[in-house]
């Protein structure tokens, strides 16, 4: 059996030096005791493969040993990134880390059970020779006293998948971060109070880390539509801030559609007595494979979802 231990053909080799050549000239080098790379990253149905360097017609899933290599390549760029979609069987997760090497390690939760938790978890990536976790690992609970101020009935369900808290280390630096995956649902409206609840939430608790001189980060795919649209507006509610280099009308989400808001990276940035964040932010963006990853084999859009993602990954970089 092929493993992804095993040399690349070399169409595969020439397609990856390709990647890695752009990859190089647009995601900013790790600059050591200088800079961290925080990205997030939906990897559509993140879980089993096929173990083949290219798959075809017949093979499901379509993810194949060629797109893992591709996909590890991208994450090699980050110090961390919370990944979501991740599925029960971490196939593709596992090969992904055997790609990236003993530096490497990984954090994640237990399955989301039942039909919109939709087989998922969340999971952290992070090299190890520029972060290490430092203690603290969660799900957030909102408590039922706030019921009132979020919506009629907002806490029945708890959050569909619940967000997921790791607090990292640099530099003697400590920072949290909160990866969310917003719930679809069947109208934007139908988000609002599961966005609200977290909003809310968020703050408190940075809001009582900023004491400790710790910096708090959310991060993931809220679902948010548009830019400006309502969704966006209830998230924003609490003060969390995006940074305009990630407002950018060219710093798509979607591989689909340019117009999504899905994905974000923010925090809090308060001109008052509230949470800030107090890394400086130097630079951020997306990621666009779609040229490069697998470009050998002339995949349409949708074949290149199944393969490499849907979604863009989203990063960002902080002085340290």
């Amino acid at each position: 059996m092929i493993t992804i231990t095993d040399i690349p053909p070399s169409e595969v080799q020439d397609n990856l030096n390709m990647l890695k050549a752009d990859l190089d000239s647009k995601i900013p080098s790790k600059r050591l005791d200088k800079n961290l790379l925080i990205a997030t990253w939906n990897i559509r149905a993140f879980g089993n493969l096929t173990r083949k360097w290219d798959s075809d017609n017949e093979d499901s899933p379509k993810r194949d040993l060629h797109s893992v290599l591709c996909i590890a390549e991208i994450i090699s760029r980050f110090d961390v990134i919370a990944i979501q979609e991740v599925k029960d069987n971490i196939r593709a997760l596992r090969d992904t880390l055997k790609v990236l090497g003993k530096n490497w390690s990984f954090i994640l939760t237990d399955v989301n059970k039942g039909k919109v938790g939709n087989g998922e978890r969340m999971a952290y990536l992070f090299d190890t020779r520029r972060v290490h976790l430092s203690g603290l690992a969660g799900e957030l609970v909102v408590p039922e006293e706030w019921e009132e101020n979020i919506g009629e009935h907002a806490l029945s369900k708890q959050f569909v998948r619940s967000p997921y808290a790791v607090s990292f280390q640099s530099n003697k630096h400590t920072f949290i971060l909160v990866t969310l995956h917003i719930l679809y649902g069947n109208s934007p409206q139908s988000r609002i109070e599961e966005l609200r609840g977290i909003a809310k939430w968020l703050y408190s608790w940075a809001d009582s880390i900023n004491a400790y001189h710790q910096d708090f980060i959310a991060l993931g795919d809220f679902n948010i539509d548009e830019r400006g649209d309502l969704l966006e507006e209830t998230f924003l509610s609490e003060g969390l801030y995006i940074p305009p280099q990630l407002q950018n009308e060219d710093i798509t989400r979607s591989i689909f559609n340019a117009t999504k808001y899905y994905d974000q990276i923010a925090w809090f940035n308060s001109q008052g007595n509230g949470p800030k964040l107090s890394m400086e932010f130097i630079n951020g963006g997306n990621y666009d494979f779609v040229p490069y990853a697998l470009a050998n084999r002339n995949l349409t859009k949708q074949s290149l979802s199944w393969l490499i993602s849907d979604h863009y990954p989203l990063w960002a970089e902080f002085k340290v």
